[in-house]
């Protein structure tokens, strides 16, 4: 008497380099290079301060003291303590206001990659596995998306409503989606035609079965590798929208409006720019560096590296 074959079992790949580990290898050796280190001490000593320095620091973001306008940092002649990095030409904290700044463009680059990184897969993913008019329909809406700029996008959106950070995530998500469904897309096309994928459907798998415990573990990692790099994209942009007044609005701190109200005092309180410009490269720095060792770690494992 034989043995019903259970369908809900998780079949293993038949080919190619085992999906378990990959992850965690790539990880260690993304460590192991100095790069990887040096900008993960630089993040983390800036997610510190943002998470910890609006407490510790003895002033306010937002309520003004023109007695205390155009301090300039504590380091230079006139500075004051508690005003370490100077004041604004309303009197408010400059360095308070810089981490706030970092704190709101990281929670918008973070949550808009999220929503785009899943949004981008499962389209990406649907569209690859069913081929045929649905792959058609959905990529063309993919390249019809991706044909308009984020900023006219966000010019056209933002500008007819009252800017929040909902809505600016909104529009990141609508605009950054298409490249992770092109992506994803091209790869399951390969994945779909695997042993794995054709054992999984002869036990009686379901197609969603199929493409959520299946295929999206193939290829995800990779994506969420490259989704590092495009946090910090989307904080870039999270700040051009509030340079041009199509961010976040005041009193709220951010990168974009503190640079934007800084520019006409250049000449005698430069630092209102130059603060948060530093703080800002540092923090894209770093992302931007980790993002690109991951990918190096990437190829160098899948390439038969250790």
């Amino acid at each position: 008497m034989t043995t019903p074959i259970a369908t809900d079992r998780v079949v293993a790949p038949a080919t190619g380099t085992p999906r378990r580990g990959v992850t965690a290898r790539i990880l260690r050796r993304a460590w192991s290079y100095n790069e990887m280190r040096i900008a993960a001490i630089v993040f983390c000593g800036l997610a510190l301060l943002t998470a910890f320095g609006p407490f510790i620091i003895d002033a306010s973001a937002t309520s003004m003291n023109v007695a205390n306008r155009f301090l300039p940092p504590i380091f230079m002649e006139g500075g004051q303590f508690p005003h370490l990095l100077g004041t604004d030409q309303l009197g408010r904290d400059l360095l308070l206001r810089s981490l706030i700044g970092l704190r709101n463009a990281f929670a918008i680059g973070v949550v808009s990659v999220v929503g785009m990184f899943i949004l981008g897969c499962a389209i990406g993913i649907y569209a690859g596995y069913k081929g045929g008019w649905t792959d058609v329909i959905l990529m063309r809406l993919t390249d019809v998306q991706m044909s308009i700029p984020v900023i006219i996008l966000a010019i056209t959106i933002l500008g007819m409503t009252r800017p929040t950070p909902l809505t600016i995530i909104a529009v990141l998500i609508l605009a950054g989606w298409p490249v992770y469904a092109r992506v994803t897309r091209g790869v399951t096309l390969a994945e779909r035609q695997k042993e794995y994928v054709r054992a999984a459907k002869i036990l009686g798998a379901s197609d969603l079965r199929i493409m959520i415990r299946h295929i999206a573990p193939s290829i995800l990692p990779a994506s969420a590798f490259v989704a590092v790099l495009d946090v910090a994209r989307m904080m870039i942009f999270e700040a051009i929208f509030g340079f041009i007044g199509i961010g976040i609005q005041p009193p709220t701190p951010t990168f974009g409006t503190i640079i934007s109200s800084g520019t006409q005092y250049l000449l005698n309180a430069w630092w209102i720019t130059i603060v948060p410009g530093i703080l800002l490269a540092l923090a894209l720095g770093s992302l931007n560096l980790m993002g690109g060792v991951l990918e190096r770690a990437r190829n160098h494992i899948l390439q038969g590296g250790e």
